[in-house]
């Protein structure tokens, strides 16, 4: 009898919780309590919420979590800590895992809890799970057909081509990117789709 295939979850495609978010929303301001929701939708169906309280006041600041997962009620708290800037301007927050103990900038939910990717086995990025041919193509043509994206970002309202009289690392790398793309030849693209 042969092996059943078993699929990977995808890390890409399960709801997690971020520092960047907490940041971007102000939940991480030094000496404040504050809570909230965070919800998540696809194709602009709603896919889950969750509820949250952030405690930076104490000296063992903490983001609380209250969600349900198959009707159970679940509630923990996450650690968070603060290290100072490699910038030397302030300080960047991570969750310290409650599974692990490690330190990390997101938590995912691919089973009951909210943890860091290395406590769940069998889960891998959808990249991963991509054929050799597939990496292969991304590799060499993925930058030409990106290519309009990256005109998007670039002349996107804000985006901040200098900074201090110098290009930005952003600024340098989409531009390097768009360049690459523009190099790519048709006898480079036919040639890749044969491989």
């Amino acid at each position: 009898m042969p092996k059943p295939h078993t699929f990977p979850t995808l890390l890409d495609a399960v709801k997690t919780v971020s520092i960047s978010f907490l940041t971007k929303h102000r939940y991480l301001k030094p000496k404040q309590w504050q809570r909230g929701t965070i919800t998540w939708s696809s194709n602009e169906n709603k896919t889950g919420s969750i509820s949250i309280r952030v405690n930076t006041q104490s000296e063992q600041p903490y983001i609380e979590l209250d969600y349900k997962y198959n009707e159970a009620p679940i509630n923990y708290r996450v650690q968070l800590v603060s290290a100072p800037s490699n910038l030397g301007k302030g300080f960047v927050w991570y969750f310290v895992c409650p599974h692990t103990g490690k330190r990390c900038r997101k938590l995912y939910l691919a089973d009951t809890y909210f943890y860091h990717r290395a406590a769940f086995r069998g889960c891998m990025y959808e990249k991963q799970t991509q054929s050799k041919k597939s990496r292969y193509l991304n590799k060499t043509l993925g930058v030409y057909f990106r290519s309009e994206q990256l005109f998007e970002q670039l002349y996107k309202k804000h985006f901040k081509k200098q900074y201090a009289g110098k290009p930005t690392k952003k600024y340098l790398k989409l531009t390097q990117q768009i360049q690459r793309a523009e190099r790519i030849t048709y006898h480079e693209i036919e040639r890749a789709l044969i491989f």
